[in-house]
């Protein structure tokens, strides 16, 4: 994919989150996972894509929801195209059953994660969130998302995504970026 120079994930332990690194040792699916080192300062997805030539409409952004109901809060990762926007308030807000959903706060994603802000990746997640992953995402031969730190990506197959436990496919989660 693009200049990024990939191999398997469980080779390169150095690169992948502790929660990433363990999902993957307890996974079937970890030989069809790799990883490539990247420029920790271009994580950020639109200088990431420029910088290693890999289309917006292959990587893929990983965003944390939450809301509550009844004093209760309930969070949920969404795998939208980076071409895409989740859309937190119509589908999203929805199926967490809340009444309004935002981004869980950067430093509580990271807390409960154990994942760096900007590489949050749905491989090592909380068990008891759900993983929503729109239909685009779920159809790429492989999709490029974070590994848990900010100096590497991860490649994984959409069909992995979607097969993930906690991992749901949702029509219409992911809303076109509007221009303008």
């Amino acid at each position: 994919m693009g200049r990024l120079e990939t191999e398997p994930a469980l080779s390169r332990p150095d690169l992948l989150a502790g929660p990433v690194k363990s999902a993957l040792e307890g996974s079937s699916s970890a030989a069809s996972v790799y990883v490539a080192p990247i420029d920790a300062s271009l994580a950020d997805t639109a200088a990431f894509c420029a910088a290693y030539d890999v289309s917006l409409s292959e990587s893929a952004n990983c965003v944390v929801v939450a809301g509550k109901r009844e004093g209760v809060s309930y969070v949920a990762a969404c795998m939208v195209l980076a071409t895409t926007r989740a859309d937190v308030n119509g589908v999203v807000r929805r199926i967490l059953g809340v009444r309004k959903a935002s981004f869980l706060p950067m430093s509580e994603a990271v807390s409960a994660t154990g994942m760096e802000y900007g590489g949050i990746t749905p491989l090592g997640l909380p068990s008891d969130w759900p993983i929503l992953v729109d239909p685009a995402v779920a159809a790429l031969p492989f999709a490029v998302v974070g590994s848990g730190v900010r100096g590497s990506k991860l490649t994984v197959p959409g069909a992995v995504l979607a097969a993930w436990p906690g991992a749901r496919v949702v029509d219409g989660l992911g809303r076109p970026v509007q221009e303008g």
